[in-house]
Formats: C-alpha cells, sequence, structure tokens
C-alpha cells in the first residue's frame, strides 16, 4: 500500500479496536495520521436540535476546553498506534459541518491511502435519528475503508 493511513481516534472503545485491528491486517504503512474532530459548543448544540436560545457566556472557554480535550485524544491515539508499530501523528481538526464532513475534506486533503475508523453499534433508529460517521464515510469516502465493528 502506498500512501499514509488515517486513523480516525475518539478516544472511544471503538475507535481503539480500530487501531488495534488495522495493526493487525497493516503491515508497513508509509506514513499516517491518528485524526480527532472536535466540535464547537454550538454545532452540538444544533446536532442535539437545542433550538431554543441559550445564553452562555463561557462558550468560548467551553470550545478551548474540547480542543485542549482532543489534542490530549489525539495523543492518546498517536501513543496506542506506537504500541502497534505504527509512526503516526496527531492531528487535530475543528469540525465545520459535521464530524464525517471534517474527516473526508482532511483525507481527501492528505491523500490518505486508507481511512480506518470505529463503529459504535448504534441501533436503526439511533442511526436513523442522529446518522453515522463511519456510515457517511462508506457513502461518500471514494478511497478505501476500514471499519471495525465495536
Amino acid at each position: 500500500m502506498s500512501g499514509p493511513v488515517l486513523f480516525c481516534y475518539d478516544g472511544s472503545e471503538g475507535s481503539r479496536r480500530a487501531l488495534h485491528s488495522a495493526g493487525d491486517l497493516i503491515t508497513r504503512p508509509s506514513d499516517g495520521y491518528v485524526l480527532t474532530v472536535w466540535q464547537p459548543f454550538s454545532l452540538r448544540l444544533a446536532g442535539a436540535e437545542a433550538f431554543a436560545p441559550v445564553v452562555l457566556s463561557d462558550e468560548e472557554q467551553i470550545d478551548t476546553e474540547e480542543e485542549r480535550h482532543a489534542r490530549e485524544v489525539a495523543e492518546e491515539g498517536a501513543r496506542l498506534a506506537r504500541d502497534h508499530g505504527f509512526d503516526l501523528t496527531a492531528r487535530v481538526e475543528r469540525a465545520g459541518t459535521s464530524v464525517a464532513h471534517t474527516v473526508l475534506e482532511v483525507a481527501a486533503h492528505l491523500d490518505v491511502a486508507l481511512v480506518v475508523c470505529g463503529q459504535r453499534g448504534r441501533g436503526a433508529v439511533q442511526r436513523a435519528l442522529l446518522g453515522s460517521v463511519s456510515h457517511a464515510l462508506l457513502s461518500h469516502l471514494g478511497r478505501p475503508l476500514l471499519i471495525a465493528p465495536e
């Protein structure tokens, strides 16, 4: 396989399992990234359909904390990747519209050969209402995708 590998990592058991599964399947990636996407508070509110007026004086502080946490998670993923023989760069991105769309943009920008992600195992109703990052990637990525079930 030529080209970098993009590991989507959010700290969940599913993303850990995906990293481990890929470690067993991919022998020599040329390089790669551990990507953690964080969502600003306003985007999370919109995703939860919380359209009632909300006034928060510390929304910027919440976003700063979310970004800091995302950096810690990405670094954790890079450390776990090293345990599986990968030398990956931790990368953090702010979601503009959705986590899936951000992953799609990063994968295209980096021209990755493979995207690896976990699956949270939501039921059909939750998936229909909330969407699914892995499903969106499967539908729109246009490049190889490894989805490790939870």
